[in-house]
């Protein structure tokens, strides 16, 4: 068995009631932030955030007195652990973000480390260790055609100039709702099996092709 120094800390809020004579509500919680009279102040017992981990050292009465050892990431602060995962996820939506401004598909490692952080995500909310991160990426996936509403749009408009069938109806009665539901059942119900099949065969030639030619050059 071995001795371990453990420093907890707890956050207690501190508090004040103050009035303030100002034109708005914005300018009357400006000037309360910007008052540094704390004469007044009370603590908030009941609002106080659950007992961390700040420091952990190996050894007896050892506090700051040589290197400490990494703290589980279940035993630091929650707030803490929210607030540094916000910045990842919102690193991770500007990545995606600019994919789908560019009309790009998201890399697989992105999606790989996307997966990860939603789980360690969840594992904070629970108050729980990070997940371990996977072992080996799975095999990558290539997107052969996307179903994209815009172009079913201008399908519409192409349609209606050629075919009287529908009385004359204009490409602006359709509406975003019902293109919407018409390209989930499309993409619900349309059986591309054939078509993926085809296409795997066909990379499967052209990469032994590929190959075929690189060791003839070599």
């Amino acid at each position: 068995m071995s001795d371990f120094t453990i420093e907890t800390t707890f956050h207690l809020p501190v508090f004040r009631h103050r009035t303030y004579a100002a034109e708005t509500l914005e300018a009357a919680c400006r000037a309360a932030i910007d008052d540094d009279n704390w004469k007044m102040a009370g603590n908030d017992h009941d609002s106080s955030r659950r007992v961390h981990v700040t420091g952990a050292w190996e050894g007896a009465h050892t506090a700051h007195n040589g290197p400490s050892i990494p703290v589980p990431s279940q035993f630091e602060d929650t707030l803490q652990r929210r607030a540094r995962h916000f910045e990842i996820l919102l690193g991770l939506l500007k990545v995606f973000f600019d994919d789908a401004h560019a009309d790009r598909e998201p890399s697989l490692d992105w999606l790989n480390r996307s997966a990860w952080e939603i789980a360690r995500g969840e594992a904070i909310l629970a108050g729980g260790p990070d997940p371990d991160e996977p072992a080996e990426p799975p095999s990558p996936v290539h997107v052969l055609a996307r179903l994209q509403e815009d172009r079913v749009r201008e399908a519409i408009v192409a349609v209606l100039e050629v075919d009287r069938r529908f009385g004359g109806l204009s490409t602006e009665a359709v509406s975003d709702d019902e293109i919407h539901e018409a390209c989930v059942s499309m993409a619900t119900t349309t059986d591309v099996s054939d078509v993926v099949s085809n296409a795997e065969f066909q990379a499967a030639l052209t990469a032994i092709r590929a190959a075929h030619r690189r060791l003839h050059r070599e």
